[in-house]
């Protein structure tokens, strides 16, 4: 039988003895704990009358649901015992003190009197709860009085944060942990914030906090102010917020302002990032303000020089520069000069000789190239560059090279209605017109005498190198057949032939060795 299920004393009349039995059955539990005040030997029924008064007295003084004061009696991974100076100890969880905080036997912890017994006989005891009502008045009249609290972000749970308030726990939603949602919420773990109680429920101990709600009435009254102090082309400082692909947000002391991206940098960036970096601080331009849309426009590179204030100075026209490929296009390639300055080659003012397709056949991106200076127009914020201008124009140079009349061997590139086009030299084409491709054949088509690919003998006729054309003669590269045809034929010679084309006055006939005779009618 448990001490909670000792008999009471019985009643009518007893012995001395009887009594003195049944005083000892209800005591036996108080001297388990307090041997020095116990001995059967030593006391009479009177001592015993007296010390049963102390004994009630003291059960008396305790009532459920109250805050009491107990001992460690002895602590271990799990549970730590409590004596609360009743006919039994208690135990409590051993995770309910916080953070596992350091405990000992002997030391004085305040616990909650849930129930003087359970099922078992034994004290329940809590000392969440109790920490819960200690502090329970103060967060009541906190959030009454809509006064701020201070807590401590402890760990992170389904849809929020617990927050350590006073002791208690209470519940950070995530959206009213800060105004803009928190990418990484662990860093914010073990931090002091103030929270405002937006809910409250004892019965369930249910707290509900908000940081959100704060830092919205401190933006208010920094928005307030600042709207009174900012003015355009102001410079101030702000905190770089948010980055996004078309520009950064800058937190302007309670008001943010929009930095795009081409108010950054004079020079071409890809992305924001390449500039500025989330908390960090600069200093910005004030643009524009626009408090009805409540739209702020920030400048960056508004603070810095005007880069094409002295570049026809820096960049006149002639100057050999250097420069890196940041863009292409279909018509050209656009070099950077220096951060803020760009030129343009264009396909046309790549190479001499190609014939460029696209420009990317020639440069890529990141490329260091040499280019030459065409035109300059700060107005407009442009430079025309050159990349064919750094070498030499071998156009200049033809004449001298390929004299008029000199034979040479070159490969048929491409056939065309009027002529072929043969490769003097890498990238450098001359036309054999079809008029000169054979002294006695009357050709239809370049087709009938070359085909694309063959390597031909052939003799420069011209060479116009400004706007870059060679003629070509197929048919000088061999003696003219009608020099010598009077010996070869002489008057009155009788011919045989094959009759190729019919005419209004007569026919033509082929009388051999390409050579054709006409026949009048």
């Amino acid at each position: 039988m448990s001490e909670l299920q000792t008999p009471p004393p019985p009643t009518g009349t007893l012995s001395e003895r009887e009594r003195r039995d049944a005083l000892r059955g209800q005591l036996r539990p108080l001297a388990n704990r307090r041997p020095e005040l116990y001995d059967e030997d030593e006391y009479t029924s009177a001592d015993y009358e007296r010390m049963m008064e102390l004994y009630q007295g003291s059960m008396a003084s305790i009532d459920e649901g109250e805050i009491v004061k107990a001992r460690v009696q002895s602590v271990n991974e799990t549970t730590v015992v409590l004596d609360i100076g009743f006919k039994s100890e208690g135990t409590i969880a051993r995770e309910e003190f916080k953070d596992l905080e350091p405990i000992k036997p002997g030391d004085e912890v305040e616990v909650l009197l849930e129930h003087l017994e359970d099922q078992e006989g034994a004290v329940v005891l809590s000392k969440k709860k109790a920490d819960f009502m200690r502090v329970w008045e103060k967060i009541r009249l906190a959030y009454e009085n809509d006064q701020p609290v201070e807590g401590t972000l402890v760990k992170k749970i389904k849809g929020g944060v617990v927050v350590d308030l006073m002791g208690v726990d209470a519940f950070l939603p995530g959206s009213q942990i800060a105004l803009r949602r928190v990418p990484n919420i662990d860093e914010l773990l073990g931090q002091k914030f103030e929270f405002k109680i937006i809910k409250l429920n004892k019965r369930r101990r249910n707290i509900v906090v908000s940081r959100r709600v704060i830092l919205e009435n401190e933006r208010a009254g920094k928005r307030e102010k600042l709207m009174k102090e900012l003015q355009k082309d102001q410079v101030r400082k702000g905190v770089v917020k948010n980055i996004t692909d078309f520009g950064a947000f800058i937190d302007l002391g309670g008001v943010d302002g929009l930095l795009h991206i081409t108010d950054m940098s004079w020079g071409r960036i890809s992305h924001p990032s390449e500039l500025v970096a989330i908390g960090a601080e600069l200093e910005v331009k004030v643009l524009d303000i626009d408090w009805t849309r409540e739209r702020i426009s920030l400048g960056l590179k508004q603070l810095q020089s005007y880069p094409w204030k002295d570049v026809a100075e820096k960049y006149p026209v002639g100057t050999r520069v250097t420069g890196k490929v940041v863009s292409i296009t279909n018509y050209g390639a656009f070099i950077e000069l220096e951060p803020g300055i760009e030129g343009l080659v264009h396909i046309s003012e790549m190479s001499w000789t190609r014939n460029v397709r696209h420009p990317s056949k020639l440069v890529s991106i990141g490329e260091t190239i040499e280019a030459v200076v065409l035109k300059v127009d700060p107005n407009e914020e442009k430079i025309s560059l050159g990349m064919k201008q750094t070498e030499q124009d071998p156009w200049m140079v033809l004449p001298l090279k390929y004299p008029v009349g000199t034979r040479i061997n070159g490969k048929v590139r491409n056939l065309t209605s009027f002529g072929a086009f043969v490769e003097i030299e890498p990238g450098i084409d001359g036309l054999i017109h079809i008029s000169d491709m054979s002294w006695t054949k009357r050709v239809q088509h370049p087709s009938e005498v070359v085909k694309k690919g063959d390597a031909v003998d052939v003799v420069i006729l011209n060479i116009d190198s400004e706007n870059k054309r060679i003629s070509l003669g197929l048919k000088q590269a061999e003696e003219d057949p009608w020099l010598r045809i009077g010996e070869t034929y002489p008057v009155g010679t009788d011919l045989s032939g094959k009759v190729v084309r019919l005419m209004d006055k007569g026919v033509v006939v082929d009388i051999g060795n390409d050579i054709e005779g006409f026949v009048p009618i």
